[in-house]
């Protein structure tokens, strides 16, 4: 059995318990923590209930207690004998407060990462498990400057406020192939989930004449969709698609959640450490990450947003200088995945 978690074994290999959803940014902090050396014990606590409509609706729409309670069971269950230095609990809707303090008898150290915003009115009912277990984690890490008091009211521990990140092998630039760059090249491009706030200020961009191609989900929803189908060029894409997409375009747009009280996205990080140029909502936090004009581009409106574009499609020379500077500027800031789990490793340990 291995001894309590200690501020030594950030220069060691750990023994990490990992609970998230196996798939998107998750794999790729689980790919991060095994290239630092750490073993890692990846669990989906998804895995435990049925895949279907009925359970899913359970979760978002009435209360995730019942289905937390039935993956605590059999996590624990099934779970091997032995010692954990760390247990990393990532989103956590499905991770009840008795879970939490379950894992913390195998575990050193049981800390939550949290990109969404589980405190706020959206998803509300899909988040009451995850606030009951808030008192319960000895870290909780938050990327919005309100989730810092919200947690604290609910009697969290400790909190921790960080930047979302990109990940250093998921979101390095590739050599690209002629084939990819035909099949995926795009002028302006936004990759992202219709929300109610983007069909008009996408519609818009449309009528100004902005080259746009549009990929991701739920665009037949908008009321705009009769515009926006011109520029829809299909659904979400991730992974090494969603690399070769952002590369191969001239202008990423980088669109925050207001539902999600959102001042920076993933997008933020990905689309300059791609090597693309960012080109986003003007908010506190974007103008911290990069300078406006010299490593990214920012706009308050849609009229706004297109006279940025149409300068940057129209200096070739210029865009790829901001570019370059945005991503040595991402490179410089510590904001990937390594360097997130590093910082949280460091705070835990204190």
């Amino acid at each position: 059995m291995l001894g309590p978690w200690s501020l030594h074994k950030l220069a060691a290999q750990m023994n990490i318990l990992y609970l998230g959803q196996a798939s998107g940014t998750t794999m790729h902090r689980v790919a991060a923590m095994e290239r630092m050396g750490h073993g890692v014990h990846f669990v989906d606590p998804r895995r435990y209930l049925p895949s279907t409509s009925i359970v899913d609706h359970f979760e978002w729409q009435v209360h995730p207690g019942p289905l937390a309670a039935i993956v605590r069971s059999r996590l624990m269950g099934n779970l091997k004998i032995g010692y954990f230095d760390f247990a990393f609990v990532d989103g956590g809707n499905l991770v009840d407060a008795r879970l939490v303090r379950e894992l913390r008898s195998r575990c050193g150290k049981v800390v939550n990462f949290n990109h969404d915003d589980p405190y706020g009115p959206r998803d509300e009912r899909r988040w009451m498990t995850y606030r009951s277990a808030i008192p319960e984690y000895d870290l909780v890490v938050v990327v919005r400057e309100e989730n810092v008091g919200e947690a604290y009211a609910l009697g969290a521990q400790r909190v921790l406020k960080v930047f979302r990140v990109a990940d250093e092998v998921a979101h390095c630039p590739v050599v690209l192939t002629e084939s990819q760059r035909l099949q995926w090249q795009s002028d302006v491009v936004f990759v992202g989930t219709w929300m109610p706030e983007r069909g008009p200020l996408l519609s818009e961009l449309i009528s100004l004449g902005v080259p746009l191609s549009i990929f991701g989900n739920r665009y037949e929803r908008a009321a705009e969709w009769p515009i926006l189908k011109k520029a829809w060029r299909g659904p979400g894409v991730a992974d090494e698609e969603y690399r070769i997409l952002v590369q191969c375009a001239k202008v990423c747009l980088g669109l925050v959640s207001k539902q999600n009280r959102d001042l920076h996205t993933t997008r933020s990080l990905e689309i300059p450490s791609i090597g693309s140029v960012l080109c986003a909502e003007r908010t506190a936090e974007h103008s911290l990450m990069y300078e406006e004009g010299v490593e990214a581009e920012y706009w308050s409106s849609a009229q706004e947003c297109a006279e940025k574009c149409w300068k940057l499609l129209f200096d070739d020379g210029a865009r790829k200088v901001m570019a370059e500077r945005g991503r040595r500027k991402f490179l410089a800031s510590g904001n990937t995945s390594e360097g997130l789990l590093t910082r949280i490793f460091q705070v835990a340990s204190k």
